[in-house]
């Protein structure tokens, strides 16, 4: 700052008493807003901020919209691979919805996938868990959880929206 009232002096834009009162400013300065006034007679105002353009996008990673449901059916088998797990078809159930309508619909396969690494995700909780004592008492709590959030997936890919299982492992693409 000092610098710049300096070579504003030596080119002849101030005179002595104004170059010693900006020195004075400056050096008492507490915040940026006591240095602004002392510089934008000299050089002008900032202009304002014009954020720069946002960068193109390639054309090799296009955004995927996601898959909608062409018809009720795809609806339905998608909140069975959900829903599946309550009948005791853990894991299968959803394999079994991903290998075979999975190949016909991305929004069954979508769902499908996305069931299956929850299941595995609280199957790998509930063999890990019981090694501590809170975890055991944890247990029942990731079952109940599982249940209720397998009940939300249905009902959420009965009304063609998207749903993602929180605190997932997306082990299967």
């Amino acid at each position: 700052m000092v610098e710049h009232v300096k070579v504003a002096y030596a080119e002849g834009r101030l005179d002595k008493d104004e170059m010693d009162e900006r020195l004075h400013l400056a050096m008492t300065a507490r915040t940026h807003a006591d240095l602004m006034p002392i510089m934008t007679d000299l050089y002008g105002s900032r202009p304002p901020f014009i954020p720069p353009p946002p960068p193109l996008q390639r054309m090799a990673s296009p955004v995927m919209p996601q898959p909608l449901a062409r018809d009720s059916t795809d609806r339905v088998v998608a909140s069975a691979a959900h829903l599946i797990s309550l009948t005791g078809l853990f894991i299968v159930g959803p394999l079994i919805m991903l290998l075979t309508a999975g190949k016909t619909s991305p929004y069954v396969r979508k769902h499908a996938v996305e069931s299956l690494n929850f299941h595995l995700t609280v199957l790998g909780a509930s063999i890990l868990l019981p090694i501590t004592v809170v975890g055991l008492i944890l247990v029942p709590f990731v079952w109940v959880a599982g249940i209720v959030l397998a009940i939300v997936g249905g009902i959420s890919a009965l009304s063609d929206s998207e749903f993602r299982y929180p605190f997932t492992l997306r082990l299967i693409k």
